[in-house]
């Protein structure tokens, strides 16, 4: 049996930059202080609360540089948190009425005609659909309005649990 998996930004990568790393640019992080809404953490994938001190910085949710490999601005906590850890269950930050989803394939390359505006309550039935597909290894989903990474989607595995009588 299948299941979505919701995946934040890694650990290793928001480590980096707060212990001081460079972002995709090779720039440090810009701090802010958040004013409340649309600053989404994408390790915790939670907003930041207004008044806390954040990242921003260019982030390239890939693990090479090539033509599909799209960079853009994403947020994160200034301080740790937990990485969001959840299955089908869609993350906080997703609260917007619609978000781009789109697939890519196992060579990171965006699937032609797989990219569409997508109702957030549809979010996880159009992910079901998309990674269906043997083209598509993963899902990205993305802000609708300015194209920002939100997150990942991977098809999982649910382990039965199994009780011993």
């Amino acid at each position: 049996m299948s299941t979505l998996r919701f995946i934040a930004m890694p650990t290793e990568d928001a480590a980096r930059l707060w212990n001081g790393g460079l972002d995709a640019y090779d720039r440090a992080p810009e701090t802010m202080i958040s004013s409340g809404e649309g600053h989404p953490c994408r390790h915790c994938l939670r907003n930041i609360d207004a008044g806390e001190p954040l990242l921003v910085f260019a982030y390239r949710p890939f693990p090479d540089l090539q033509p599909y490999a799209e960079t853009g601005p994403v947020f994160l906590h200034q301080t740790p948190c937990p990485r969001y850890q959840a299955e089908e269950i869609l993350p906080p930050i997703l609260v917007s009425p619609d978000y781009i989803l789109r697939g890519y394939s196992e060579g990171n390359r965006i699937v032609y005609g797989s990219g569409a505006v997508t109702p957030t309550d549809r979010i996880s039935e159009r992910a079901n659909e998309l990674l269906r597909s043997p083209d598509i290894a993963y899902v990205h989903v993305r802000s609708a309005r300015n194209n920002c990474y939100q997150c990942r989607i991977d098809q999982g595995q649910i382990t039965p649990v199994i009780t011993e009588r």
